[in-house]
């Protein structure tokens, strides 16, 4: 019989994958450097693969690790749903408004899980961009909202950072002057980091092509049209991440959680934030 996966080695290496170094999971997850490394050396020897490329700037998922991490952030969250569920069943219905970079990547397996273990629940999920989930949260249409924090009139709940990485299509010159850029249309407050960051390293930019949807950025910058910066887990195999120093490093960004007033205590609400929180750290 193989061995079992556990889940703190998993938790470790999908951190690791989002903060892009083993450093700055080590701190997310309250743990040594050298605490998080051995964790990551006992899952590589548990699976036969070596699942991270290992470099002075930091980590990336080899074919293996980039197999392994939809499979580990399920188990993640499969795992919170199972300690959170009781005797009684959950019913009822719950509004979540995120962003469209969370809900490509993530949301829509972490949902069906939760549906097919709470078959009473009616999950509604609203994708809409920063200014538009507060309205939500503030029109009662949502109880949860997962978002920039940058968007949040208050404190959030919990909150994680995930780095942003350039991408690019493989027919791109990264040392174009200036450099083609396609960008999500405003408002985007990542959209500023990114610019920020050109021209702080002194390199010249245009925008070649905008869009509302990450569907439109995502063909744009495969057709070639110019480079972008994605969250790591919207990154496709036919496009590539640029690494550094041919292109500037990008700051990380802060994702946080916040409930509409009123649903303190509510079981359901309870639980698909368990389930959310599980999926984000």
């Amino acid at each position: 019989m193989g061995a079992d996966l556990d889940v703190v080695l998993l938790r470790a290496f999908v951190t690791t994958i989002r903060a892009g170094s083993i450093s700055r999971a080590a701190s997310a997850l309250g743990h040594t450097q050298p605490g998080v490394s051995q964790q990551l050396r006992r899952l590589e020897r548990a699976v036969g693969q070596q699942l991270l490329h290992r470099a002075s700037s930091g980590v990336s998922p080899t074919r293996a690790g980039e197999a392994l991490m939809p499979y580990a952030e399920r188990i993640i969250a499969l795992s919170a749903q199972a300690l959170a569920s009781t005797s009684e069943a959950l019913t009822g219905h719950c509004g979540i408004g995120i962003l469209e970079d969370l809900a490509v990547a993530r949301i829509p397996q972490l949902l069906a899980d939760f549906a097919r273990l709470h078959p009473e629940v009616t999950l509604e999920v609203m994708i809409l961009s920063g200014p538009r989930i507060r309205d939500a949260l503030d029109e009662r249409r949502i109880q949860l909202a997962l978002t920039d924090v940058g968007y949040l009139s208050e404190s959030p709940r919990w909150s994680v950072r995930h780095p942003l990485v350039w991408v690019s299509g493989p027919d791109i010159d990264l040392q174009a002057d200036p450099l083609p850029l396609v960008l999500f249309s405003q408002p985007c407050r990542w959209r500023t980091a990114l610019l920020e960051a050109l021209d702080q390293a002194g390199r010249h930019w245009r925008v070649t092509f905008e869009s509302t949807g990450l569907a439109g950025v995502h063909a744009a910058v495969r057709a070639g049209l110019g480079v972008s910066a994605f969250l790591p887990a919207n990154v496709s195999t036919d496009l590539m991440v640029v690494p550094a120093p041919i292109l500037p490093p990008l700051p990380d960004i802060e994702l946080g959680l916040v409930r509409r007033p009123g649903t303190q205590g509510d079981p359901l609400v309870d639980a698909v934030e368990l389930a959310l929180q599980a999926m984000m750290r």
